[in-house]
């Protein structure tokens, strides 16, 4: 029998316990990788997310908004967003914080969760995008 009682020489521990740490690692990396894009959602214009929102579904939310839309009522914003092509608008109702430029006319994103029909902007996550760096990234989507 082996001298230190395990029947096992110590090199070969050595490379049993550096194959699970490799095999943990690569399975790690695989989930984390799998999770990031899994999570991600893709920005959706007016008229897409007419076609594809769901009830209880959550989205990002991108366009313009629309003018003579915005309205508060008590702590609540009321307002539409327009799809590049103007075609098609949603109305977004939204609680929290507003950033300073937010105007009609004005590019905006939004996180919304579609409440049977009515889109609810989730809080403080509104923000305005930059005119002509929305405008270039709409005009290559709608060629």
């Amino acid at each position: 029998m082996c001298e230190n009682g395990s029947g096992m020489n110590p090199s070969r521990k050595r490379a049993i316990r550096l194959s699970v740490a490799l095999t943990a690692a690569v399975l790690l990396a695989s989930a984390l990788i799998y999770v990031s894009f899994s999570a991600g959602r893709d920005e959706l214009t007016a008229a897409q997310l007419l076609v594809k929102a769901r009830p209880g579904g959550q989205y990002i939310l991108a366009g313009t908004v629309e003018n003579g839309s915005v309205r508060r009522v008590g702590s609540l914003l009321h307002f539409r967003v327009l799809a590049p092509n103007r075609r098609a608008s949603v109305p977004v109702t939204y609680s929290g914080v507003v950033p300073d430029p937010f105007a009609p006319g004005r590019a905006v994103m939004v996180n919304v969760t579609d409440d049977n029909g009515e889109f609810v902007g989730q809080q403080n996550t509104l923000t305005t995008k930059c005119p002509s760096k929305y405008q270039a990234a709409s005009g290559a989507a709608v060629s």
